[in-house]
């Protein structure tokens, strides 16, 4: 395992001060983020959370994909979630890249063919947030009562910029 040994040893230091034994799960502060895994997004920190006030589900881009709606469901009905941001950010690689560039640079990468994985890119990030919120707002299964909002995250200044 030492591959891992730097990451085991700072998981033994956090546990030594964790305090989420027996958390039951819910989302404090009721909130839900469906948000890029871009690694310069802290998705809590951003909204002035912390753990266990949220639910966050991340994918390339942001998007409300099948997946990030099965997750937003069981948050609305099993763990408190009444409130839903869906968050893509400035200088996204699947929003300012073609799906031919990234299959070019993976297939570089991996030195074998990528053209038969899909890379969702976006082509207009804001229209695409805007048909992402109303995903959310339009599932039968996501109540009227549950707010949702689509805001851009700048990279560079860490700001939240509403959209839809």
């Amino acid at each position: 395992m030492s591959d891992f040994d730097d990451l085991l040893e700072a998981n033994r230091t956090f546990s030594e001060t964790f305090e989420f034994g027996g958390f039951d799960g819910i989302a404090r502060a009721g909130v839900a983020i469906v948000t890029c895994m871009d690694s310069r997004i802290d998705p809590l920190g951003m909204v002035g959370l912390k753990p266990g006030d949220a639910k966050i589900f991340r994918n390339p881009g942001g998007r409300v994909t099948p997946q990030a709606l099965e997750a937003l469901v069981l948050g609305v009905h099993l763990l408190n979630v009444d409130r839903i941001l869906v968050v893509p950010h400035t200088r996204c690689a699947v929003a300012s890249s073609t799906e031919e560039e990234l299959h070019e640079r993976v297939t570089a990468s991996a030195g074998v063919d990528s053209t038969w994985q899909t890379f969702n890119v976006v082509r207009d990030q804001r229209a695409t947030l805007a048909a992402d919120v109303n995903k959310v707002r339009s599932h039968p299964l996501v109540p009227e009562s549950v707010k949702i909002g689509g805001f851009v995250y700048d990279v560079d200044s860490g700001l939240l910029e509403p959209v839809a």
